[in-house]
């Protein structure tokens, strides 16, 4: 029986690496199948992560049955929505502010005027929305189309659709659109896209600079939280999609638990080494 459930496995992993070969090779990237299921069980969920190592040209694999799946983008879509609104001239610069309107939301950090770099640190869903009302759903159609981000799906409303309408993205495409904006390969202006990087800033030491954005829908079926984003080093770029499936035994910090569990992950790779 062992040996029946050994050979299955076996044949599971050729089958997923083959599924995968088939989105990701184009470059002839390497995939190692590793195991971080230790990392989600010490807080409670369900998890999958893809890390891309572009010096070695090297993808690596947790739970490779959900990383072609597509799930709603929540707040991740902010880094997109930064760009288009720069692009468009909608956001002068990371110190574009809009007034707060004064109702009260489920986060006290919302409860106030926000400038663009401050929305995105604290994912501030008004402020995005208000940028998204002020841009229009023709030009925002128009500019995911040209970036090729997720499935386009527009659908639902011009300030909901990324929330609760039809926009889906999957990790390995997180993962493509991080690499297509930082290696300059998206239809932006290098203002566009250097403004957004700075605002995308969260983490900097003398090893690293850390560039990320976490999302969170808890109206889907299933409940998802992510943290995506890429650390830069002095000779390489590491790319990465951590994608949570919530649950009632999850952690109540599991706003900062999905973001340790990418540290830890580096860390357990010899990828990076934090204090």
């Amino acid at each position: 029986m062992n040996g029946f459930k050994t050979t299955k496995r076996i044949a599971f992993l050729m089958f997923a690496c083959i599924l995968i070969s088939a989105f990701i090779t184009k470059d002839k990237d390497k995939i190692k199948l590793v195991d971080f299921k230790n990392f989600y069980d010490s807080i409670n969920t369900k998890g999958s992560m893809v890390i891309y190592d572009t010096k070695n040209k090297t993808y690596y694999l947790y739970d490779s049955s959900t990383l072609n799946k597509v799930f709603t983008p929540a707040s991740t879509f902010k880094i997109p929505t930064t760009l288009m609104a720069l692009e468009t001239g909608t956001a002068t610069d990371e110190n574009f502010e809009i007034k707060w309107d004064s109702i009260e939301r489920w986060s006290p950090n919302w409860s106030k005027d926000h400038t663009l770099k401050m929305a995105f640190q604290n994912s501030t869903v008004w402020y995005y929305q208000e940028l998204a009302r002020r841009m229009g759903s023709n030009k925002m159609k128009e500019l995911l189309d040209k970036m090729q981000y997720g499935n386009m799906d527009t659908s639902g409303g011009v300030d909901l659709y990324w929330l609760t309408g039809g926009m889906r993205i999957s990790p390995m495409q997180e993962i493509d659109f991080l690499r297509r904006l930082h290696t300059r390969q998206l239809p932006l202006s290098e203002r566009t896209i250097r403004l957004c990087e700075n605002i995308m800033l969260a983490d900097s030491t003398s090893e690293y600079k850390l560039r990320a954005k976490t999302g969170w829908s808890a109206t889907q079926n299933p409940e998802v939280a992510w943290y995506v984003g890429y650390f830069e080093t002095k000779d390489n770029v590491y790319y990465f999609a951590n994608l949570v499936f919530p649950n009632e035994k999850s952690s109540k910090k599991l706003f900062q638990d999905r973001k340790d569990v990418v540290y830890k992950v580096f860390k357990s790779l010899g990828l990076l080494s934090f204090q």
